[in-house]
């Protein structure tokens, strides 16, 4: 790890989680030092390294340390950084990058921490899947108001009826059943297996 004479203020360091397909790992070391080569000439810079998980994991975790917020927005909307990012553009994939401030950006809990995750959005689920889980919930639910309204109020008018359905189906609707439908069938909404059949591991 390199480092360079720090300036006044609060450090901030960023680590960012980048995917790497295993078969460029020395051209990604090379594109790694080279992003550190072109930092140290920044002011106010304090160090950078990597860890990987395995010799064999496609996740590396990357961290570089400025002496403040100002050094760090230098070096990050500088030219040979964008020039540096771009070259690496074939060879890693931005996952998660976090940011903390102080001597806790090494060790200790941080002041502040900003967590942005870098990789796309998964697509939300089909409409119609969304609507099929609302009806299968809703269904029940109503029939079973309608039928204990019926009971207790057999003479209710429609119109009464049908408010006091769902004055009490909404809410029950919005903090019980679609959180625990949506939360049990999510392997579905997203086309995965059910539980049941994934494979156990050994």
């Amino acid at each position: 790890m390199t480092a360079q004479t720090s300036t006044l203020g609060s450090p901030v360091t960023v680590a960012i989680t980048r995917r790497i397909d295993p078969s460029t790992v020395d051209q990604v070391i090379a594109w790694v030092h080279a992003g550190s080569a072109l930092a140290e000439r920044f002011e106010g810079f304090l160090g950078t390294g990597w860890v990987r998980p395995s010799v064999t994991s496609d996740e590396w975790h990357m961290l570089y340390r400025f002496a403040d917020a100002e050094s760090l927005a230098r070096w990050e909307a500088s030219p040979q950084r964008r020039w540096w990012l771009e070259a690496g553009t074939p060879l890693v994939e931005d996952q998660r990058s976090e940011r903390r401030t102080g001597i806790e950006g090494w060790f200790d809990p941080p002041q502040e921490y900003d967590v942005e995750d870098l990789r796309p959005l998964p697509p939300p689920p089909p409409r119609w899947k969304q609507a099929t889980l609302i009806w299968a919930a809703f269904f029940p639910l109503s029939l079973l108001l309608g039928t204990l309204l019926h009971l207790v109020w057999p003479d209710l008018h429609l119109v009464l009826r049908t408010l006091v359905t769902t004055l009490v189906a909404t809410p029950i609707m919005t903090y019980v059943l679609l959180p625990w439908i949506t939360a049990s069938f999510e392997w579905w909404l997203h086309g995965r297996p059910a539980p049941w059949r994934r494979p156990r591991s050994s």
